[in-house]
């Protein structure tokens, strides 16, 4: 099959690779599309600690073709959008219900191939069927929402908060839905992206600016979400928490980055910092969501390339620009 391998820091290619084989309680997928996202350039720039060379792509969905022996579950036919995490299922925060922090935590796209390629193996419990009016390739962004969801649960949102989202990139947007739907009384959103500002504009926020200057919150958030990594939106970010507030570390980071923090301040006006890592007990509650409409795909797809403009796609990403951009190895063969 074709895939695209990243085989050291910086460096990829699109290649053939031998077709995967379902084990006993795996089936095979063929790839309908596979979202890019920032995990993606931290395997690329040697973070994470994978093992390389590797297969990306973690946030998928298409169609099973092969089944285990033992998998009764999920007929060859069966639309799915898959949960990538990987938990041991054994170590002390998997014993405690914790699998995000598994002690050996692995995940399709990142210890092991994943769907940047036609074709990709995946257990059987991993596999969402999906309702007849999702389209396949649409799914791909059940796996984003899943944690944004997961943001959520940390977050336990009161009714009637106010929220600051910095980034209104795929992540930040899917934030700003799920607000929406939790009760919050407003919802302002930070970008430095002109477009993605009308974006956020678009889909229904109180406020968007390039700054949180630009509003007028003179209290600060009861909420503040970071889908940024940013180390300046970051520490900006933990300067416009309301007392009584919550700070969420949501989007991913440099392991360099750094901020400073004021533990008087935390103590004196009871701040609450937290962070959110990846999926948690909420993918299939963010299949639900998804298939009930609580995020518009044609606006979160901003761009499909084919699989072997892989390296386009994720210049594209990484310069900012568009939404959700997704590879789909059936435009490699489209006339």
């Amino acid at each position: 099959m074709k895939a695209v391998v990243i085989t050291a820091p910086g460096k990829l290619e699109v290649t053939t690779v031998d077709d995967p084989a379902p084990g006993p309680r795996e089936v095979v997928v063929s790839v309908t599309a596979c979202g890019l996202c920032g995990t993606d350039l931290h395997i690329l720039q040697g973070e994470f600690a994978p093992t390389l060379p590797v297969i990306p792509g973690h946030e998928f969905a298409g169609e099973v073709v092969a089944t285990g022996r033992d998998v009764t579950e999920i007929a060859v036919g069966t639309r799915v959008a898959v949960d990538p995490s990987l938990p041991c299922h054994e170590c002390h925060y998997c014993r405690l219900g914790r699998e995000n922090l598994c002690e050996r935590w692995a995940a399709i796209g990142v210890t092991r191939a994943g769907a940047a390629a036609e074709f990709v193996s995946a257990p059987v419990a991993n596999c969402i069927p999906l309702p007849d009016h999702v389209r396949t390739a649409d799914a791909a962004l059940v796996e984003p929402l899943s944690c944004a969801v997961r943001g959520y649960d940390v977050l336990r949102s009161n009714l009637g908060a106010r929220v600051l989202v910095y980034g209104a990139g795929t992540m930040g947007l899917m934030m700003l839905e799920l607000a929406k739907r939790t009760g919050a009384v407003s919802v302002d959103v930070v970008d430095i992206n002109s477009a993605r500002i009308q974006t956020a504009r678009e889909l229904g926020c109180s406020e968007a600016a390039e700054t949180a200057d630009a509003m007028d919150r003179p209290r600060g958030w009861d909420l503040v979400v970071d889908a940024t990594g940013n180390a300046k939106a970051i520490q900006d970010g933990l300067g416009r928490v309301a007392k009584g507030g919550t700070y969420l570390q949501f989007g991913v980071a440099d392991y360099a980055a750094r901020a400073v923090i004021e533990p008087y301040r935390i103590y004196n006006q009871e701040i609450t910092i937290t962070g959110s890592m990846a999926v948690l007990h909420s993918f299939e509650r963010a299949a639900e969501l998804f298939a009930a409409g609580v995020i518009d795909p044609d606006v979160f797809i901003s761009d499909r390339y084919p699989l072997t403009d892989y390296a386009e796609a994720l210049a594209r990403f990484q310069s900012g620009q568009g939404r959700k951009i997704q590879v789909q190895p059936a435009l490699d063969t489209a006339v």
